[in-house]
Parts: C-alpha cells; structure tokens; sequence
C-alpha cells in the first residue's frame, strides 16, 4: 500500500509555540506508521485569544489550507484544535478526510468509558466546548468542561523541565481525583497542546488521560486505509454534501473586509 501524506493543521504558528511544534513533532513521529508522513502548518496570526471571532477568523484559514492540501496530494487533514472551528465546513470542501481533534477525541473516548469528563487547562472556551458537546450528540455521556486550575509559568516550563513535568502532573492529579470520584471515567485534556503534555500522565485512579493527538491521527491513518480498501468515505447525502467548484473558488478569491 502506497505512503501516507498528513496535513496537520496546528491554530498556533511556530513561532509562538516553539517548545509546543518541537515536542509536537517528535510526538507525531512516535505514532505514525512506517511510510506515513506528517507536516505540521501553523495559522498566522496565531489562536491567541478565546472568543468566537478569533475562532472563524483562523477557521477560514483553515477551510482554505484543507483545499490547499487536497490540492497538493495529501491523503487527510488533520485538524488538531480542539474547538473543530471551521471542521464542518472543511468536509464538505474536500474530498479527503478532514479529522477533527475534538469531534474524534470525544467519540473515541466515549469507547473507553460510560461517562467522559473534558478537562479544561486554558480557560475562556467553556460556552464553545458546551456547543460542540451538544452538536455532537453527546450530552448524555460527556461532563464539563472542568477548569482546572494551571499557574501559567509552571505550563510553559513543563516543555522543558522535568521537574516542573512533575509539579504540572501532581497538581492535576490532585484536582482530576474529585472529578473521577464524582463518576468521570474518561479525562479528555480540550487542546492539543495540553493533551501532547499530558499523554505521559496515564491515568487518574482508574481513568485514562486520553492523548486525542494520537486518537485523531491513528484515525486519519484508519481512514486513508479504509478508502483505500472498500472505498469508504465521507457522506455526501446530507450534513456534508459537496461544495460545486465554483462556490469553492469564490470561498477562495472572494473574502470580504470592512
């Protein structure tokens, strides 16, 4: 069977998150398969703020890269941002998967226990994360978002520092105990960065830390495979039903500003 080519689509650029891009890489290298690849691309001016209007504004950038990316032979887009922001769409443009950290992330882990918990590092995106588990149809199964609280320095230092790794993951552990004791079965971290950090933390007395960065791009691996096989792909009778090439070139060539 021939490689595979991923597009990851990361909402932060290098620049901004160079300890994040560096771990990032070395991550995904670990969990393809022989003959896979994967670039990572970043969005200019990078996700910096949670509000919706930051969202659709990266978003649209996304919905063009995924074009871009079918356009230049990769197989799927890997959209590793846990707010999906602009995954619908993106689907419905190409006829590649489009994999959405938060859609696959969640359903994935609905797999591994009857009650999943998102826990949330960065806090701002409570009412978008409450959207996505109501659009998805998962209100019966997923709890949150849980705040955890996170002293900025002590993230950032986790990069890179052992200790500071340590200190990151026992303050968590302490404040994911009541959760799990509450009935959360499953932790799911909501971003990609803070999952690729805590993909080393296993579990919390019982209940798996879910690493959706590994979940969602086995899944485009899967699901390459699986078009490959039986021809199976994304549906076109509904939700996602194609976009005529004309709507996608003015989506292209025609964006509007004041």
């Amino acid at each position: 069977m021939a490689g595979i080519r991923l597009w990851y689509q990361s909402y932060v650029d290098e620049e901004n998150g160079r300890n994040y891009w560096t771990h990032l890489r070395a991550h995904l290298a670990r969990l393809v398969d022989d003959g896979t690849t994967v670039e990572i691309h970043g969005i200019t001016p990078h996700d910096s703020y949670p509000h919706p209007l930051m969202e659709w504004r990266c978003a649209r950038e996304m919905i063009a890269n995924a074009i871009r990316a079918e356009r230049e032979g990769y197989d799927a887009v890997v959209v590793g941002h846990f707010q999906d922001a602009g995954l619908h769409e993106a689907r419905s443009a190409v006829g590649i998967p489009v994999l959405g950290l938060g859609e696959t992330t969640m359903l994935n882990a609905c797999m591994l226990g009857e009650r999943v918990g998102i826990v949330s590092l960065k806090h701002g995106y409570e009412p978008w994360f409450r959207r996505q588990i109501r659009t998805y149809g998962l209100d019966a199964r997923i709890a949150g978002p849980f705040n955890l609280d996170v002293r900025p320095e002590v993230q950032a230092a986790a990069w890179t520092d052992a200790d500071a790794r340590t200190a990151l993951f026992d303050g968590l552990r302490a404040q994911m105990r009541p959760i799990v004791a509450a009935g959360v079965e499953v932790l799911v971290p909501s971003g990609g960065g803070p999952m690729s950090l805590l993909s080393a933390m296993g579990d919390v007395d019982g209940a798996p830390v879910v690493d959706g960065t590994a979940i969602t791009v086995k899944t485009a691996e899967m699901m390459v495979k699986l078009g490959r096989l039986n021809g199976l792909s994304t549906s076109r009778a509904g939700a996602f039903r194609r976009a005529p090439p004309d709507v996608v070139e003015q989506f292209l060539t025609h964006p509007k500003g004041l």
